[in-house]
């Protein structure tokens, strides 16, 4: 079985905490077969899933800040929201998501570099 970084990072907390997913389950109120989608990189981390663990787990800002990172590595999809794009973002927006999957690490490097310009202006 595949786990993503946060399945990992939860695993390790729950055996450190004596727990089973079924606690996990209960802790964030939802079925264990959700909890193992997510894990498994199937589905998204929600959003409040962060300060319920921080607090359940009272983790300290190193763990806090693995987690962030862990649940931002695992994301399957993201979302955006075109409804105040202009135009020509919007043209970007749907052209880079039918490209996505062709794309090359070379071209993938140049973006981030470019992109990375743009945002140090």
């Amino acid at each position: 079985m595949s786990y993503t970084r946060f399945g990992e990072f939860m695993r390790i907390e729950r055996i450190k905490n004596h727990e089973v997913m079924a606690n996990t389950a209960e802790l964030l109120s939802v079925s264990v077969p959700f909890v193992s989608a997510v894990e498994n990189g199937k589905k998204n981390v929600p959003d409040e899933w962060f300060d319920i663990l921080v607090k359940h787990y009272n983790l300290n800002e190193g763990e806090r800040n693995e987690l962030a990172q862990a649940i931002e590595e695992s994301k399957t999809q993201i979302k955006f929201n075109l409804s105040n794009a202009k135009e020509f973002q919007r043209r970007v927006a749907i052209q880079f998501q039918r490209s996505f999957n062709d794309l090359d690490e070379e071209t993938a490097n140049a973006l981030i570099e470019l992109f990375n310009k743009k945002v140090d202006s």
